[in-house]
């Protein structure tokens, strides 16, 4: 039974690994197609000040 619940924990911690690891695919996703964008945005405000 002891072997049974261990198993159970370590299921746990490999579906949060899991979503931590589709969280970080996303942010890097999303950082890819916006950075040029946000880069320009940036270039701009400093040119007007």
């Amino acid at each position: 039974m002891n072997f049974r619940k261990a198993s159970e924990k370590g299921q746990g911690l490999v579906e949060y690994g899991m979503i931590l690891i589709l969280v970080a695919v996303i942010v890097i996703v999303v950082v890819f197609l916006l950075g040029p964008a946000v880069g320009n945005m940036y270039s701009q405000i400093t040119a007007g000040i």
